[in-house]
């Protein structure tokens, strides 16, 4: 089950606590699982840390957002995650619960 604070997205900055990946993850969130600037926070924190597998997990659900389905599936590789479901919302949960 993923941190509760993750849910909660009524502020303006995600806690001060979280990790990067919980920040990404807030960031996505907040912006609905959408583009947008939400999206771009969360994107930024992840290309800042390539090569850790859960910022490129992160970084695959990014790119499932946006629709581009071919750099999504490549992320995912790189996160040595299945890239299976095709549902942000489901991707963002599995995420979630194993980082949050």
């Amino acid at each position: 089950m993923p941190d509760e604070r993750l849910m909660d997205v009524s502020s303006d900055e995600p806690p001060t606590d979280f990790t990067a990946p919980q920040k990404a993850l807030w960031w996505l969130r907040k912006g609905d699982l959408g583009l947008g600037p939400e999206w771009e926070r969360a994107h930024m924190i992840c290309q800042e840390a390539e090569g850790q597998k859960t910022h490129d997990w992160i970084h695959a659900l990014c790119h499932l957002i946006e629709g581009d389905l071919g750099n999504a599936a490549y992320w995912f590789r790189r996160a040595e995650q299945p890239p299976g479901a095709t549902d942000p919302k489901e991707v963002w949960e599995r995420i979630a619960a194993a980082n949050g």
